[in-house]
């Protein structure tokens, strides 16, 4: 069956992108990356848009929604990219999103009169039906497991 082992040496050649890095969009991963991929492109045009138009009526929220747009497009390239440097930047930077969504969601909720308009992370996420709070807890569930799996 030399097909079989053909199709087993170019499965483990796609599960490594360029040398010797580990690929983090394999299996549920591309499913990830493609969330983060696109919350970059809403929260990049909600940001955008807020700044260009209405800047002053809310500039903490909108510059946070501007933040979130920066860390969301950052984990999607470094879960493209891929190799455990990679790997551990975007761990880091799931725990610092996580911990942004419960302040700013925490705030938004506890003083809404600071923030007349809602950033991508007011409540929780709720106007994105919650994937800005769940989105970086199974990230991170799942470049640990992506680790463990490489080791």
């Amino acid at each position: 069956m030399a097909g079989t082992g053909q199709a087993r040496e170019g499965a483990e050649s796609t599960a490594t992108a360029g040398a010797g890095r580990t690929r983090l969009v394999a299996g549920p991963g591309l499913l990830l990356v493609w969330l983060y991929g696109v919350m970059s492109v809403g929260a990049v045009s909600r940001s955008v848009y807020q700044i260009l138009t209405d800047f002053g009526s809310a500039p903490l929220a909108h510059t946070l929604s501007a933040v979130a747009a920066v860390v969301y497009a950052f984990i999607t390239y470094t879960l493209v990219r891929g190799g455990e440097a990679a790997r551990r930047a975007a761990l880091v930077c799931c725990g610092a999103e996580l911990a942004g969504v419960l302040v700013v969601g925490t705030w938004t909720l506890a003083d809404p009169s600071a923030f007349p308009d809602s950033t991508v992370w007011s409540a929780y996420g709720m106007g994105y039906l919650f994937i800005p709070v769940l989105l970086p807890v199974t990230g991170m569930v799942w470049l640990r497991r992506s680790r463990s799996a490489g080791a």
